[in-house]
């Protein structure tokens, strides 16, 4: 069981999680709270509106009707994939369902499918309190198609209240399968509408289908060196140094050659250090007979 999330949470995840969101009128406020509880929550239902045009689609679940006022859910996914927020709060979207699904969903515990419910709007539980509602621009009829940017608003919008909540993708299910006497959503499988939320939560919520997951390098395991290592690193270092790129060499080096294609018209590191030898000889040398003078 959790609090529902705030107005601004919710906006804040669905942004997260690449949905874009269109905010209608005062939907921050706009509820049923005054006719009952408003959660815990407990999950997440898919529904379809059996309207067409995005305009009228939302007025209707923004505005509902005689016999059932709205809001009659908490955002409607248009055909464009834009999520349009109607309401924050409880709303008439669930109706009455089975108890024991409801049980299933609070556990996470079910295969693929929760069991199917026996008990409907008349004589179920209440889930207007206990589930996110989500109304979804079509016809219902099983003709009328769900385009790839909806139906991938669609997966956006439940994963982002699963990573909000910590919940799984069990905790999303079809109004079909809450109540007996609904049929929605028809068009697709909310078995597979799990397995694609569940995809989403096992990457970044930054994340689309087809970019790869950053992943962390693995961290190198720190290795002792031996003596034997250590002698071989310095000797290499050595001879990089004495091998370095020639230059051309002082006049007044002892083997020096004017001649530019001499070998001793240019000096490497070797060279370097070979002149540098033979000038502490000479010094020492000198040294030696100034003392001997004295």
């Amino acid at each position: 069981m959790a609090s529902p999330l705030s107005a601004a949470a919710v906006l804040t995840a669905l942004r997260a999680e690449g949905v874009t969101v269109v905010e209608v009128g005062n939907w921050r406020t706009h509820n049923r709270n005054t006719k009952g509880a408003w959660g815990p929550v407990n999950g997440s239902i898919v529904h379809h509106t059996v309207t067409k045009g995005t305009a009228s689609s939302v007025a209707i679940v923004r505005d509902g009707y005689a016999a059932l006022p709205g809001p009659l859910c908490h955002g409607m996914i248009a055909k464009s994939g834009a999520v349009h927020m109607v309401g924050w709060g409880r709303t008439n979207h669930a109706g009455g369902g089975d108890p024991g699904v409801l049980t299933q969903v609070i556990a996470e515990s079910y295969g693929t499918r929760p069991t199917a419910p026996s008990k409907g709007n008349s004589n179920g539980v209440d889930g207007n309190s206990r589930f996110y509602g989500w109304e979804c621009e079509n016809l219902g009829d099983g003709k009328d198609p769900w385009p790839a940017a909806q139906y991938d608003a669609i997966v956006r919008v439940q994963a982002a209240l699963c990573r909000a909540h910590g919940w799984t993708a069990k905790s999303v299910i079809g109004h079909l399968e809450w109540s007996s006497d609904k049929v929605d959503p028809r068009g697709f499988s909310m078995v597979q509408l799990r397995s694609d939320v569940d995809e989403r939560l096992a990457h970044p919520a930054s994340w689309s289908p087809g970019t790869p997951t950053p992943t962390t390098p693995p961290k190198e395991t720190p290795m002792a060196l031996t003596d034997a290592d250590v002698k071989k690193v310095a000797d290499a270092v050595v001879e990089r140094i004495l091998s370095a790129d020639r230059f051309s060499a002082p006049k007044d080096a002892a083997d020096y050659s004017d001649d530019p294609k001499s070998p001793r018209h240019y000096w490497t590191g070797r060279s370097v250090f070979a002149d540098l030898v033979t000038r502490v000889r000479r010094i020492d040398k000198t040294l030696a007979a100034l003392t001997k003078e004295k």
